[in-house]
């Protein structure tokens, strides 16, 4: 199996170093273009022991799985220069947000029929041994789960754009801190290792949130009171409208 990926930035480069890290693939195997020789991600990828190049040809023809790793407004170009090259064996990846299988599979047929598509962590299987490969590489990485392609946009809008959201709450909490007297290192710290704590909980007990929640609230305690002003703020609704607003953007 040989791996590639159109676009080099700093997805491919986590998604490199979440493979070989894990030991799925070795980095000789990997194939990476872009038209930016000096982008930093290039040359820690390069550090890595990736294969380089300016073409997105030469990607495709020394890949077997190929990830459209690029913006999505650059994905219709990046078909119409690979689709002659694309063959039987390729299974295509797409990465980018809002670009959906069929328009992608639209501009493939014009070159080859029937040609593998899916969307990273998503789309109903095109053969189960496609679906389990990827299942595999990706599952190196992190958390890797199955969706209908109706529900990605909503994924994106939760998973893809939910780090934002942490480092966000993060950077406040750490001035929350700052402004009562902690310094700035130590306040970060602090607020990174009490969400990495509360996700852990979460995920190792199984146990809904809420009931997390009310298990750290003594009555008429600290964290009850801090609540009340959470809710006083609309911090319910403002996550609610963000993971919204990223879905619909998604989709436009």
């Amino acid at each position: 199996m040989s791996v590639g990926f159109i676009g080099a930035g700093q997805l491919a480069h986590a998604l490199v170093k979440g493979f070989t890290a894990a030991g799925v693939i070795a980095t000789h195997r990997i194939t990476a273009s872009s038209p930016d020789t000096e982008l930093p991600t290039v040359s820690g990828l390069r550090k890595m022991g990736v294969n380089l190049t300016t073409s997105n040809k030469e990607t495709v023809s020394k890949s077997d799985i190929l990830f459209l790793a690029v913006k999505p407004h650059i994905i219709p170009f990046v078909l119409d220069e690979i689709g002659p090259d694309i063959e039987d064996r390729h299974l295509i990846v797409s990465c980018a947000a809002g670009v959906t299988i069929s328009s992608i599979e639209k501009k493939l047929l014009q070159y080859r029929l029937a040609p593998k598509v899916m969307r990273c962590m998503t789309n109903t299987p095109v053969v189960v041994e496609d679906s389990q490969l990827l299942e595999q590489l990706m599952s190196s990485v992190g958390f890797c789960t199955e969706v209908e392609e109706d529900l990605i946009d909503a994924v994106t809008g939760l998973s893809g754009s939910g780090p934002a959201y942490a480092f966000t709450a993060l950077d406040a909490l750490a001035d929350g801190g700052v402004k009562m007297g902690l310094p700035r290192r130590l306040a970060v710290r602090l607020g990174a290792q009490a969400l990495l704590g509360a996700a852990k909980m979460l995920l190792d007990s199984e146990q809904h949130p809420g009931q997390l929640k009310d298990n750290v609230c003594s009555p008429g305690g600290a964290t009850i009171h801090a609540l009340h002003v959470m809710e006083s703020g609309g911090f319910r609704s403002l996550l609610i409208n963000a993971v919204e607003a990223s879905c619909i953007r998604t989709n436009m």
